[in-house]
């Protein structure tokens, strides 16, 4: 299944969040994944476009890690349509909610932005948490670090929408 596109004018949506990571292939697919999940389970998913992408290109029209896919398709969810793409200038301008997987990805999102958009964005987890820490890399180690990182985009994920939740579901006036 492929991702819809963010600009489709046939959504109607509220808010518009692009999770990133380096190469678009471990952490900010399961991410995207795992937050839309999380809209679904609370009746939101029509109100959010969510994409993700990374600030690499050597990945670009690759499909998430075999792990990610297998930990997100053992939590109910499946990634496995996901193509890597690399974070675009228009991207700045497309999302409101830009949340960068760790520091280095945050200094370079911020590094690439218009200086007017930077304010869109944030580390994920100080984001979504509180917590001013990255959502490590799983790429080099085991499938134990795919679970960790799954557990992390969940937490996040989870106090995000709940977060969303209230705004999403106020009337504009």
């Amino acid at each position: 299944m492929m991702k819809p596109s963010v600009t489709d004018p046939a959504t109607e949506t509220q808010l518009s969040v692009l999770f990133v990571c380096m190469g678009n292939i471990c952490r900010s697919p399961l991410a995207e994944g795992v937050f839309r999940q999380a809209l679904a389970e609370a009746g939101l998913g029509g109100l959010v476009a969510v994409d993700s992408a990374g600030t690499g290109d050597w990945h670009r029209g690759d499909a998430p890690d075999p792990r990610a896919i297998e930990k997100a398709s053992g939590h109910g969810i499946d990634i496995s349509g996901q193509r890597a793409r690399q974070v675009a200038a228009e991207d700045f301008d497309r999302f409101e909610l830009i949340l960068a997987m760790d520091r280095s990805n945050e200094a370079t999102l911020r590094a690439r932005s218009p200086a007017a958009r930077r304010g869109r964005i944030f580390l994920f987890l100080e984001h979504t948490t509180g917590s001013r820490a990255d959502v490590p890399d799983p790429y080099y180690g085991g499938v134990d670090g795919f679970e960790q990182v799954y557990q992390l985009l969940r937490e996040g994920c989870t106090a995000l929408v709940s977060r969303l939740g209230t705004e999403l579901r106020q009337p504009s006036g």
